[in-house]
């Protein structure tokens, strides 16, 4: 092929550029991976060569790739094998639950473990009993992860396994939940407690198989139009599955990672072998390092000033406030240290106490260490009252928002913290009036991962079932789609290659069924993608 032509060409589209002045473009080549003419027609019509793959878009809306800047995908990828999905979309009721574990138990060996993810008790008719779990796994042991990843649900064969009974001490930052009256196991276990058990199922997990559950999964996401993921808390595990599949050139995907601060001693060894954010190259790159001291509003128990409000759960505490998972000295010393190693820094805050404890941390990381552009994030950020805001926007911390939670979670919030919390809740509109980069993720999957979903509800400012999130924080489209491309970029350093279709920027982009900037906004969450484009390299197509 002749130097001068191009690898790829689209022509007669609406490209929405989403650059600094948001212009469109009507067509666009790419060569190498990165965008070489952006323009009209005519401006890309002499590097079409004999080779050069042309797109017509006929009119279709392109954007750039969306950049999901929070997510698990490694963690999906190891429940794809033999874990059963239990979100609302596949169980809407308890008796369904308990058929489809009954059903899955008979599928196991005597010993085999029985493991499910994504249950949602606000849509899938509450928690069941220990004595229900018990009569449905028969005899097998059985753990259940809440959607949020936080809570989860075991039963008396899984307790005994662990050698865990009534008499065993709470974890450090978790509990194994008790009956108030009877003092028996309940069997919901949160927090610390739950990841006993979640080590214990994910015990045989290998690179090479979460290897293999990522090509699943992004097969899955790629058709979303996302182009780039942020791995969070990604473990030891994770990072060699990504590197494996970098090697046998399996990657589809562009990858962040996030390293874990909950493994032991990963971010001290990132640290000590003097590897700072950005350390990698356009497709697996090191954005920073994270702690979860905060948790799930949906499960009551993210730290929030004013008591949960709402139907309690058995053996909450009374009133509930929510736990944090760190001692704040503690966490203090893990972040600056590894601020002062040149590793961006991301800590979550779900409810406005949580948020405060992750900018008390960071604010003591730049009072160490000054920097300016430390571009240091608030993970998921949820409940940020006014004075949250102005604090942000002072400490220059960026709001890396739990959109996702808005549409999959967004009733159980109301139900949980009021309605007149919403007003509070995302609040994007005042984190944009306050010049506070609030980039949008999905969190998936503890929400799915499709980002149209949570660009509806970021406009409309609805749930799911259409629950009032308060009008007062909508925005518009093109600003809830600069949260989910270029903000997204931002938030991990790569703004300069993507979030924006610029010349010399990555050839990532996802030409739409409709036009997004037109349709009425009732219709974004019916938004599907035809083509998905990474590196000038059709990855999907519908």
């Amino acid at each position: 092929m002749s130097r001068l032509t191009a690898d790829l060409v689209m022509t007669a589209g609406r490209i929405a550029t989403m650059d600094a002045t948001r212009h469109t473009a009507e067509a666009l080549a790419a060569r190498d991976g990165k965008i070489v003419a952006l323009g009209s027609d005519d401006d890309v019509t002499p590097l079409i060569g004999p080779e050069t793959v042309v797109i017509d878009l006929a009119g279709r809306t392109a954007i750039p790739g969306i950049v999901d800047s929070h997510n698990h995908p490694d963690a999906y990828a190891a429940r794809l094998a033999s874990w059963e999905l239990l979100s609302p979309d596949r169980i809407q009721s308890r008796e369904a639950l308990l058929a489809r574990l009954s059903d899955v138990a008979e599928s196991k060996g005597p010993d085999d473990w029985v493991a499910g993810y994504r249950l949602n008790e606000n849509k899938s008719g509450g928690y069941p009993t220990i004595e229900e779990l018990d009569a449905a796994a028969k005899g097998r042991p059985l753990f259940i992860l809440r959607t949020d990843g936080h809570i989860g649900l075991a039963n008396s064969r899984a307790f005994a396994e662990l050698g865990i009974d009534e008499t065993t001490p709470d974890p450090d930052f978790g509990s194994f939940d008790k009956h108030p009256k009877t003092g028996k196991l309940t069997g919901v276990v949160r927090e610390t407690a739950a990841h006993i058990f979640l080590d214990r199922v994910h015990d045989g997990d290998t690179p090479d198989s979460i290897a293999t559950g990522l090509e699943k999964v992004f097969a899955e996401w790629t058709s979303y139009g996302i182009t780039s993921v942020y791995n969070s808390l990604t473990p030891s595990k994770g990072i060699r599955a990504y590197q494996l599949m970098k090697d046998r050139d399996h990657l589809a995907m562009r990858v962040g990672i996030i390293v874990s601060g909950r493994e032991d001693g990963l971010v001290e060894s990132m640290t000590a072998a003097g590897i700072r954010s950005g350390f990698g190259d356009d497709w697996v790159r090191i954005i920073g390092v994270e702690w979860c001291p905060d948790c799930s509003t949906s499960g009551r128990t993210a730290a929030y000033y004013d008591p949960y409000i709402g139907k309690k759960i058995e053996g909450e505490p009374d009133p509930n406030t929510g736990v944090l998972l760190y001692e704040l000295e503690d966490l203090k010393r893990r972040a600056l240290a590894a601020h002062k190693a040149g590793l961006q820094v991301m800590i979550e805050g779900v409810g406005d106490r949580g948020i405060d404890f992750a900018l008390d941390a960071i604010e003591h990381c730049l009072q160490q260490h000054p920097m300016e552009d430390h571009r240091m994030r608030v993970e998921h950020c949820c409940y940020a009252t006014p004075p949250l805001v102005e604090r942000i926007r002072k400490l220059g911390v960026i709001d890396s928002s739990a959109t996702g939670f808005m549409y999959d979670l967004g009733d159980a919030y109301i139900a949980n913290r009021g309605q007149a919390a919403m007003a509070a809740m995302w609040p994007h509109r005042a984190m944009i009036d306050a010049g506070v980069p609030a980039p949008g993720h999905s969190d998936a999957m503890v929400c799915q991962a499709n980002p149209f979903l949570a660009l509806w509800s970021m406009v409309n400012r609805k749930s799911d079932t259409g629950g009032d999130l308060d009008a007062s924080q909508a925005i518009t489209p093109t600003e809830a789609l600069h949260a989910y491309t270029w903000l997204g970029a931002y938030s991990g350093r790569e703004e300069h290659l993507k979030g924006s279709l610029e010349i010399g920027k990555l050839a990532d982009v996802a030409v739409l069924d409709r036009d997004y900037f037109s349709i009425p906004t009732e219709e974004i969450r019916e938004v599907q993608v035809d083509m998905t484009v990474i590196g000038g390299r059709i990855i999907h197509q519908r």
